[in-house]
């Protein structure tokens, strides 16, 4: 090589290197200075937490490596080209495994990538990626390769390969190189700063606790009503529609927000001074001289107890009312301390008493006028349904899923003395949001499909809480019973319910949180090739949160996010989409869900002629259960129609025609819900003919057939029963494949002992009628 050649290639490899320092430099100082962008400064004269949080104040919170997905790298020729060969000799590739190989083994260098953020499992991954780069890229950047090539010669150290080692690893796991800025953005320790307008006034704040039906949230409602200006924040559509026509008909103008629906009683559509809105949609930058907060308990809930702890924190209200169980008190002084606000508290009895009967119900026979039967089932409401008009009463029937209209229409039905209706058969959706005159409260069971904190769906005997949210349902003030009854239809369950009902409800501890669309724009900032879904788990990893708080489950959030993954949109939108309260357990509104996201990426409006050819409408009356549980599903889909053209207006156009034919549906599902027993007749086959009503005694006794034929049947109803039992559980990972095998073996053996003594019996019976049958003709 000549000499002039070989200064040429020096000053390229001069020129390399420069270029590289200063990319490394430069990025270095994006990071800095971008971690400024989520620094709050709170406005003059504010009150700020006067706890230490301060990052140092505890130590970092160790990362979940398994979360950080490694990034693809392009295998571009380097800017350098063969510089490297050029100027050495190109690598044996089997020296080359042989020298990589004893690098990955030395402890040395596993420690020292640990102390820079490669634990084992990051540096087996970063090692594999790094190693099939230098084997398999036809010409390698020119440092590294002369490194490389003087060790195979013995001419370097094995372990001067770590730093190119770990410039690799950073490419390929990018958060490593801004894991401070990343934990400063996922630090929720002090949210009341988050709130700077709130944080610049005095605010009172005003605790109304007391039992269900104590008067409570009316006290609190005066107050908002003889305000100039107010809020009221409520868990459910049906509450803040209540209010709204409370404070209307009161001469009270008031607006009414929810996710789904903005009505202004301006005509021009100015805002009045009052709003009711579902607690989720409340603004927490207008001024208010009076904010309500309704069932203020449901802070800790582990899906949406964020909402009220942004309300809380955040309303710009002279006042702040909160009502809800005296549980909480305790907890949101604390709170509130953090904010250097006291809070007043004004405690309620309960108006008209309810007391737990000695006796369970036990047969359907024994029901009264104004009992409700409570049930955790959808499938036991259809069950019971058709049980209690096989006895020739009427039932209403309230559960989740069903419209608010349609939930209204029924409570309504119960509720009118004039209605033959004096039975419902309900979820715990009555335990709010609902005027219901119900004299007893039966609880069909106690226990409860939960999902816990991992997000994990588990079976749990109800809480003290949630029993006397229910039970306080019974002799409500305001309706024609003026004392209520609690007990249970079972007799086994009664003892249980007694024992829930004689403790306290437990202390409110922690108040939840959730991250904002800001905050995991910053992280994206940082992290751009990313998932969502990945982006927020790694947020959640990192997040620190102090002993009052804790992190919002995230599970339904992440699986609309791995749903759209492959939708080109951009983040906020993204964001917005997956925000999107849907009932994921819905295959048809998950696919619309779908349809809806991907019509949007392609900026093309969503018409309600393209709505209407979507769900195929207009739609029957349903014929069978299957056709009404669908019907229900179309008015969730509409609702998310709803909800998303108040996000994006221009692509979701035609609200008032969606909301017109919602309106038509949601009469549709009220007449299919007033033919719910015909519907479950026709979607059960082996329903034939509608059966008698019997007493329990009848049953046992077994008057009206031969035990024998009694005995089949009741193992043929019970194994259809078990059947279906059966694969529910086992689907819902409640009961292994194993252990149902043992509950199968266990049954038929009971089945066969009891069967033998029912046969003994049958033979016996039919003995004694053939010997009377001799004696007849003697």
């Amino acid at each position: 090589m000549s000499v002039n050649r070989t200064l040429y290639l020096f000053s390229r490899l001069q020129c390399h290197f420069n270029t590289r320092t200063a990319v490394f430099t430069a990025g270095s100082c994006r990071v800095v200075s971008s971690s400024r962008l989520f620094l709050h400064h709170p406005l003059p004269g504010s009150t700020v937490c006067c706890r230490d949080v301060s990052s140092n104040s505890l130590p970092p919170k160790a990362p979940d490596t398994s979360l950080f997905v490694p990034v693809s790298l392009k295998t571009d020729v380097p800017a350098d080209g063969t510089v490297g060969a050029e100027l050495t000799q190109p690598l044996d590739k089997n020296e080359l495994l042989k020298v990589l190989n004893k690098f990955y083994k030395r402890k040395e260098m596993q420690k020292l990538a640990a102390d820079h953020g490669l634990d084992a499992r990051l540096f087996h991954q970063a090692f594999i990626s790094f190693r099939k780069y230098v084997l398999e890229m036809t010409s390698l950047p020119a440092d590294l390769h002369i490194i490389l090539s003087d060790i195979c010669c013995n001419a370097g150290h094995i372990d001067d390969i770590y730093p190119y080692f770990m410039r690799h690893a950073k490419q390929i796991f990018p958060m490593l190189d801004c894991m401070d800025d990343l934990r400063k953005i996922s630090d929720l320790r002090v949210p009341a700063n988050w709130y700077p307008e709130a944080r610049a006034i005095q605010r009172k704040v005003v605790f109304h606790a007391g039992p269900t039906n104590s008067g409570k949230t009316y006290h609190a409602i005066q107050r908002y009503l003889a305000a100039k200006s107010g809020v009221y924040c409520g868990p459910l559509k049906l509450l803040a529609h209540e209010i709204f026509e409370k404070s209307n008909s009161a001469g009270v103008p008031c607006d009414l927000v929810t996710g789904e629906e903005r009505t202004f009683v301006d005509p021009e559509g100015r805002a009045a001074g009052h709003v009711a809105c579902t607690i989720e949609m409340c603004s927490v930058s207008t001024p208010y001289e009076v904010a309500v907060i309704d069932e203020i308990q449901m802070i800790r809930d582990p899906s949406r107890g964020w909402a009220w702890t942004r309300a809380l924190l955040g309303l710009c209200a002279e006042e702040i009312h909160v009502c809800g169980e005296a549980a909480a008190v305790n907890f949101i002084r604390e709170l509130m301390y953090t904010t250097g606000e006291e809070v007043e508290v004004h405690t309620y009895q309960r108006l008209t008493p309810f007391s737990v009967m000695d006796h369970a119900v036990e047969s359907l026979d024994n029901l009264r006028p104004g009992d409700c039967i409570v049930c955790f089932s959808k499938n036991d409401i259809y069950s019971l349904s058709r049980q209690i008009e096989a006895r020739g009463q009427e039932c209403a029937v309230i559960y989740g899923s069903l419209p608010p209209g349609t939930k209204l229409s029924q409570a309504k039905k119960f509720n009118d003395p004039e209605d033959p209706c004096k039975i419902l058969v309900a979820t715990d959706a009555i335990g709010m949001g609902l005027n219901l005159s119900i004299k007893r409260i039966i609880f069909n069971s106690l226990v409860k499909p939960n999902i816990n904190e991992k997000g994990e769906k588990q079976m749990e005997t109800i809480s003290t809480s949630q029993a006397l949210q229910i039970a306080g349902r019974a002799g409500r003030f305001s309706s024609i019973f003026k004392e209520g009854e609690v007990t249970t239809m079972h007799r086994d369950d009664l003892t249980v319910l007694k024992e829930i009902l004689s403790h306290s409800v437990d202390p409110i501890e922690t108040a939840g949180l959730h991250p904002t669309a800001e905050q995991i724009e910053m992280f994206a900032y940082q992290l751009p090739d990313a998932t969502l879904s990945n982006l927020v788990d790694i947020f959640v990893s990192l997040s620190q949160v102090d002993g009052l708080y804790f992190v919002c489950n995230i599970d339904d959030f992440k699986f609309l996010a791995d749903m759209i993954q492959h939708i080109p949109l951009n983040l906020r939108s993204r964001y917005v989409f997956c925000t999107a309260p849907i009932n994921k357990k819905q295959p048809f509104v998950c696919t619309s869900f779908l349809k809806f996201a991907r019509q949007f990426s392609r900026d093309e409006p969503l018409t309600f002629d393209w709505v209407c050819r979507h769900i195929c409408w207009p739609l029957a009356a349903p014929k069978n259960i299957k056709d009404l549980v669908h019907l229900e599903a179309v008015h969730d889909v509409l609702d998310l129609y709803l909800w998303l053209s108040y996000r994006f207006m221009d692509m979701f156009p035609d609200t008032a025609a969606i909301r017109g034919i919602q309106q038509e549906l949601d009469g549709v599902i009220q007449q299919g819900v007033r033919n719910i027993t015909r519907l479950i007749r026709a979607s059960d086959p082996n329903i034939t003919s509608t059966p008698q009503p019997q007493s329990n005694t009848l049953e046992r006794t077994g008057a009206s057939s031969t035990p024998l034929s009694r005995s089949r049947g009741q193992r043929n109803s019970a194994e259809m029963t078990e059947k279906s039992l059966a694969s529910r559980l086992v689907k819902d990972g409640l009961l292994t494949p194993n252990l149902l095998k043992q509950l199968q073996r266990e049954w038929s053996k009971s089945q066969r002992l009891e069967g033998g003594g029912q046969r003994a019996l049958g033979a016996e019976l039919n003995n004694k009628s053939i010997k009377g049958k001799r004696k007849n003709k003697k």
